[in-house]
C-alpha cells in the first residue's frame, strides 16, 4: 500500500484561523503613548478598549453598531398588529357570511343578518359572542377559526420557539405534548428555585422536550434566561399597549386558549421565571415607532431584541461605576450584532488579562502598572522612531577605536610584549608553535616558546556619566510637552542599557524640587499642578551623579520650557518667586559653574519661545561652553539622542 501524500500550501481561504485576535506588543505601544502624554494606566486601558487594539473593533464602534440596531428595532413595526390582525379577518368572516346570507331569502337569513348587525364594537367582544354562532358560509367559519388557530399559536410560539411547528394543524396529542412540556418545566423551575442540583432532570427534560427548544440551551440557568427574555417582552409588550387595547388582547388571548390546564401552567410559568429573574426589566413601556403591524409573537420577539439591544448599549458604554466587560453579555451581543461582535468583544476581555500573563502588566494594591519588560518595550519603540527620523552617515560611531584590554574582541591578534595585559589567543599561539617545530624538524612533544604566544586585540570603549534632567512643570503639560519629554527619556534610557552598558544614566525631573526617577517612576508619574523650575537642584544632583564615576565623561542634558523660578535655601527647603528673582539666577548659575570647573558639559534643549529663557540660556552656554538647542517637539528625541552620541564620539581620551 503507498503511502498518503500531502501538499502544504498558505491558508488562502479568509483570516488566519490561527491568527491570535490581537497583536500584544502592538497594544502595548497603544497604551505607553497614552500613558507617556500623561494618563495613567486604567485610564490609557480604558482608551484602548473603547478604540479596540489594531484589526479589533473596540466599544465605542461595537456601541455605536449596537444603538442603530436599536433604533431599527423601534422602527420594526406597530405592536398593536395583532388587533388589526384580528379585526381584519373578523371582517373577512362577516363578509362572507352575510353575502351567504344575501342570497338566502328565508327569514332565518334576516335574523342571522340582525345578529351579525347588533355585534359589539369590542372586537374581544365580537369575538366571544361568534363563539356560538353557526356559521352559514365556510370561508367565513374557516376564517373565524383562522383567528382562534392564530392567537393560540402566536401565544405559544412567543414563549416557546418551536410551538409553531407543533400547533400549526389541530392534533390533539400535540396539544397534550404541549401540556405535559409544561407541566415538566415547571417541576423543573421549582426544583431549580429550591436550590436542587437539577442537572439530571434537566437532561431528561431535554431528552423529553428538546423539539419545542431549537436554542438547545446547556444547563438549567441558560433555559431560564431564554424563557424569561421573552416572557419579560410579552409583558412589556402587554404594558405598552393603550388601555382599551391591552384589554382586547388579553381577552382573546384568553379566549384562543380555552383550555384551564394550559392557562394555568402558564400562569405557573410566569410566575416561576418573575421569582427567578427578578432583575429583567417587566415593567417598562416601549416605544417601537414602526408602521407595518406585527403579530404578536412577532411583537414579543421585537420587544426582547429591543431589550437585549438596550442592555447593551448601557453595558457597551461601560460608564456606570465599576464597570468592566465582564458585565457584557455575549451571548445577546452575537444574537443582535453577529458572532464577528461576540470574538471583538472576548478579544478584549482577554486583552488586559493576556498584557498581565505575559508581564507587560502586574497588578498591586494601587491596581495595574507597566513591568519593566513593558518599559523596554516602549523604550525600544521610542528609540527605534528616534533613529527613523537620524541620519545614519556616521551616526553611532563613537567608540574608542585604540586597542585595549576592554570591552569587545576585534577579531585581530598580535605577538605578546612584555608587560600585556591582554587575553592570549590560544589559537594562534599553538599554531605558531606548530609552525615553528616544522621548520625547525622537531618531533612531538610539542613546546612553547616566547614567540609563539599572540595576544587578542580587543576594542577600547569609553563610558559616560550621563544626567537627564527634564522639566515637571506644569507648563509642561499645558504647552503639550509632557508626552515627548517621557518618550525621549526613556528612548535615551533603552539606548545606555542595550548598547552603552559602560554608561551610567540617571533620569532627574524637577518642578519645585528635583527628584532622581527610575524609568518605571517615570513612566508612571502623572502630570501634578506645581509652579516651580528648581533646576539648581537639578543640577545639584546631576553634579553628584557625575562625581560617582569620576573615571566616566560626564554628560549633562537638560530639558525644560522655563527660566529657573526656584531654588533651594540653605535650610534645604525649596524657595519659588515669578517672575524670577536674582537669588534663584545665583543658586543655579553657581551649580552650572561647579559643573564647569568639574569639566562637564551642560547641553540645553529649549522647548517655547519665552525671551526669558533663551536669554538666561544662551548666558549658560557661553559661561559652560555648552550648546543649546531648539527643537520642534516632535524632534526632541532626535536632538537629545543626537547630541549624546554625539558627546560621546568627544570623549577625553586616556594616554
Amino acid at each position: 500500500m503507498s503511502a498518503r501524500k500531502f501538499r502544504y500550501g498558505p491558508w488562502d481561504n479568509g483570516p488566519d484561523p490561527l491568527a491570535s485576535p490581537y497583536d500584544v506588543r502592538e497594544a502595548l505601544d497603544q497604551l505607553g503613548r497614552d500613558v507617556l502624554a500623561g494618563g495613567s494606566l486604567r485610564e490609557a486601558l480604558r482608551d484602548l478598549l473603547r478604540q479596540g487594539p489594531q484589526g479589533r473593533r473596540g466599544l465605542n464602534d461595537l456601541y455605536a453598531a449596537a444603538r442603530r440596531r436599536r433604533q431599527e428595532a423601534r422602527r420594526r413595526g406597530n405592536l398593536a398588529g395583532t388587533l388589526d390582525r384580528v379585526r381584519q379577518m373578523l371582517d373577512q368572516a362577516l363578509a362572507a357570511e352575510k353575502d351567504t346570507l344575501a342570497r338566502d331569502p328565508g327569514d332565518d337569513a334576516r335574523m342571522r343578518e340582525m345578529e351579525l348587525d347588533t355585534l359589539p364594537d369590542d372586537v374581544a367582544r365580537a369575538v366571544r359572542d361568534l363563539s356560538a354562532y353557526d356559521w352559514q358560509s365556510e370561508e367565513g367559519r374557516q376564517t373565524y377559526e383562522q383567528i382562534q388557530q392564530m392567537l393560540r399559536r402566536d401565544i405559544l410560539d412567543a414563549q416557546f420557539a418551536g410551538m409553531k411547528q407543533a400547533l400549526s394543524g389541530q392534533d390533539p396529542a400535540a396539544s397534550q405534548a404541549v401540556r405535559d412540556m409544561l407541566a415538566d418545566l415547571n417541576q423543573l423551575l421549582a426544583a431549580h428555585s429550591r436550590g436542587e442540583d437539577t442537572t439530571d432532570r434537566f437532561a431528561e427534560f431535554m431528552q423529553r422536550h428538546g423539539e419545542f427548544f431549537p436554542e438547545n440551551p446547556s444547563d438549567t440557568d441558560e433555559l431560564i434566561d431564554l424563557l424569561a427574555r421573552r416572557a419579560a417582552a410579552a409583558e412589556r409588550l402587554m404594558r405598552s399597549l393603550s388601555p382599551q387595547q391591552r384589554d382586547e388582547l388579553a381577552q382573546l388571548m384568553n379566549q384562543a386558549l380555552g383550555d384551564p390546564e394550559l392557562a394555568s401552567q402558564l400562569g405557573q410559568l410566569r410566575d416561576n421565571l418573575h421569582a427567578l429573574r427578578p432583575g429583567l426589566d417587566w415593567q417598562s413601556r416601549a416605544q417601537m415607532r414602526g408602521q407595518q403591524p406585527l403579530g404578536y409573537g412577532e411583537a414579543v420577539e421585537a420587544l426582547a431584541d429591543l431589550a437585549d439591544l438596550e442592555a447593551l448599549t448601557e453595558q457597551l458604554g461601560q460608564e456606570h461605576p465599576g464597570a468592566t466587560l465582564d458585565d457584557v453579555d455575549v451571548e445577546a451581543l452575537e444574537r443582535q450584532l453577529g458572532p464577528e461582535a461576540a470574538v471583538d468583544v472576548r478579544a478584549l476581555r482577554e486583552l488586559e488579562r493576556e498584557l498581565e500573563r505575559q508581564g507587560y502588566v502586574s497588578r498591586d494594591a494601587d491596581g495595574l502598572r507597566l513591568t519593566p519588560k513593558a518599559l523596554r518595550r516602549l523604550g525600544e519603540t521610542a528609540l527605534r522612531r528616534v533613529f527613523q527620523e537620524l541620519s545614519t552617515s556616521g551616526r553611532g560611531d563613537h567608540d574608542d577605536h585604540r586597542t585595549g584590554a576592554a570591552d569587545e574582541p576585534t577579531g585581530a591578534s598580535r605577538e605578546w610584549r612584555f608587560g600585556d595585559e591582554h587575553p592570549i589567543d590560544a589559537t594562534r599561539t599553538v599554531h605558531n608553535a606548530v609552525l615553528r617545530s616544522a621548520a625547525e624538524r622537531r618531533r612531538p612533544p610539542l613546546s612553547l616558546s616566547v614567540e609563539d604566544f599572540e595576544i587578542a586585540e580587543t576594542e577600547r570603549r569609553s563610558s559616560a556619566a550621563v544626567a537627564l534632567c527634564v522639566d515637571l512643570s506644569y507648563s509642561m503639560i499645558q504647552e503639550g510637552r509632557w508626552g515627548p519629554m517621557k518618550q525621549t527619556a526613556l528612548a535615551l534610557s533603552h539606548l545606555v542599557a542595550t548598547r552603552f552598558r559602560q554608561d551610567a544614566l540617571e533620569i532627574i525631573g524637577f518642578d519645585r524640587v528635583a527628584r532622581r526617577l527610575s524609568p518605571v517612576q517615570l513612566a508612571e508619574i502623572e502630570p501634578d499642578w506645581i509652579q516651580g523650575t528648581n533646576l539648581q537642584h537639578a543640577l545639584m544632583l546631576a553634579g553628584r551623579h557625575v562625581r560617582r564615576h569620576p573615571d566616566a565623561e560626564p554628560v549633562i542634558l537638560v530639558v525644560t520650557d522655563g527660566e529657573p523660578t526656584a531654588h533651594l535655601e540653605p535650610d534645604g527647603e525649596p524657595f519659588f518667586s515669578w517672575p524670577t528673582t536674582h537669588e534663584t539666577l545665583r543658586a543655579t548659575i553657581t551649580e552650572v559653574d561647579a559643573l564647569t570647573r568639574y569639566g562637564a558639559t551642560l547641553n540645553l534643549f529649549m522647548l517655547g519661545e519665552d525671551e526669558g529663557l533663551a536669554r538666561f540660556m544662551d548666558a549658560v552656554a557661553r559661561r559652560n561652553g555648552g550648546r543649546v538647542f531648539t527643537p520642534d517637539l516632535d524632534r526632541l528625541g532626535d536632538f537629545v539622542v543626537a547630541d549624546y552620541l554625539r558627546a560621546r564620539r568627544g570623549f577625553r581620551r586616556s594616554a
